[in-house]
């Protein structure tokens, strides 16, 4: 026998196989066609005209070679100066940020002058 529970009652009732193995409000999944894939090959998507290059150049091998180039820098400052600009502007903020909540902790500690 098979059970599958209900929802109104809040109980397992009794049920045919086919409900048991099927959850409340899932149906069994239709076959379906896909679309054949058009990323990674050479033509054009459909629709688009052949001007329309949304391909591009594939960039991964020059990032590649950069970040596994072996000169001491760390992964996050590789690309050169808008990395080290984005660096030190975190690092600036962040010890901003802890002095400015060390100061508000300190000033928030101190007794009120009573008048």
């Amino acid at each position: 026998m098979y059970y599958k529970f209900s929802g109104f009652t809040q109980r397992l009732t009794g049920a045919t196989s086919s409900a048991a193995y099927t959850p409340q409000g899932l149906k069994p999944l239709a076959p379906t066609d896909y679309p054949h894939l058009i990323f990674g090959t050479s033509k054009p998507a459909p629709g688009l005209s052949p001007a329309d290059s949304f391909l591009g150049r594939n960039k991964v091998p020059d990032l590649q070679k950069v970040f596994q180039r072996s000169d001491g820098l760390p992964v996050h400052l590789k690309l050169g100066y808008p990395d080290k600009l984005l660096y030190r502007t975190t690092m600036a903020l962040t010890i901003g940020g802890t002095i400015y909540c060390l100061v508000a902790l300190f000033i928030a500690s101190q007794p009120k002058k009573q008048k």
